[in-house]
């Protein structure tokens, strides 16, 4: 007997409650349906704070077209009250429902309840992925209770540890610009599907070598500096991954200028580096490109 002929065998009563019954349960197997489909989706944290590159601006296209065509969920951050505020990024408590964090930072000086939420998100050991300044995050001066936090790029990325130092982190001039070229014994990276073997792109070349990308790093871009007046410029990576020392899959770069963004090969690049941090097959098809046309400050 099938379940119509049950219910039309019940008396009025209960045959109107047991079909009311059955809806519910329904309608809560749809429901439970989609909220298990919806977990399924990654949730990407975007964390970002600069004076000069407008990651408040770019961050939010890439989380959109994440969202949009790649089954990622998203939220962004930024500091407050505008990107000139060097000592506020609220909603960092997000971080604690983040299957996967960015970080687009620059100089920042937040509170230790904030710093705090970040080393909290680092100690799970979840993946990361980290765009050029961000090897220069903090800025707390010497004798700060915060100092140590100057050190962020290294102990989240492999990058130096901040601006300048012993490590002479720096850049080949404002005026120059960069060619990156695939490193050709990891050609067969799935980051670099479908990227390209070379590019342009407007960023200045950051000086990481000799020390950086440190703890294993495999880099998978080169660059090299064009236009430059530093007579002592040679080449550098621009693109690495890695596990970091808490034990995070990790994907950096030094690009990041807004007019990269233009470049359709570098935002290949960053799709598919975020699904590989986030264990996701890298996409056969890629559907953009993006349309990000983002001012550069300075």
């Amino acid at each position: 007997m099938n379940m119509i002929n049950i219910l039309q065998s019940l008396p009025d009563t209960y045959r109107k409650f047991s079909l009311a019954m059955l809806v519910f349960l329904m309608v809560s197997g749809m429901s439970m349906a989609q909220e298990k489909k919806s977990s399924k989706k990654p949730l990407v944290v975007f964390v970002t704070g600069d004076h000069e590159y407008s990651s408040e601006a770019t961050m939010p296209i890439i989380a959109a077209e994440l969202e949009k065509n790649y089954g990622f969920r998203t939220k962004v951050l930024k500091a407050y009250p505008d990107f000139k505020s060097e000592e506020n990024i609220p909603g960092l408590e997000a971080l604690k429902d983040a299957d996967i964090a960015v970080f687009y930072l620059r100089w920042r000086r937040l509170p230790a309840d904030q710093l705090q939420l970040i080393e909290d998100f680092l100690k799970t050991g979840k993946p990361m992925v980290g765009f050029r300044t961000t090897t220069h995050s903090f800025n707390f001066p010497k004798g700060h209770p915060s100092e140590r936090w100057n050190a962020f790029g290294e102990w989240a990325f492999n990058s130096p540890p901040g601006w300048g130092g012993v490590n002479r982190h720096t850049h080949y001039g404002h005026e120059s610009s960069t060619d990156v070229t695939m490193i050709d014994s990891v050609s067969n990276d799935p980051i670099l599907h479908d990227v390209g073997k070379s590019f342009h792109v407007r960023s200045w070349l950051y000086q990481v070598l000799p020390n950086y990308p440190s703890n294993g790093s495999k880099a998978l871009m080169m660059g090299h500096s064009v236009n430059t007046n530093n007579k002592n410029a040679y080449d550098n990576p621009v693109a690495w991954t890695g596990t970091n020392k808490y034990g995070a899959k990790i994907f950096f770069t030094t690009m990041g200028h807004p007019e990269d963004f233009d470049q359709e090969p570098f935002q290949h690049l960053v799709i598919n580096a975020m699904h590989w941090v986030a264990g996701k097959k890298i996409p056969k098809k890629w559907k953009g490109p993006m349309d990000i046309h983002v001012p550069y400050r300075k």
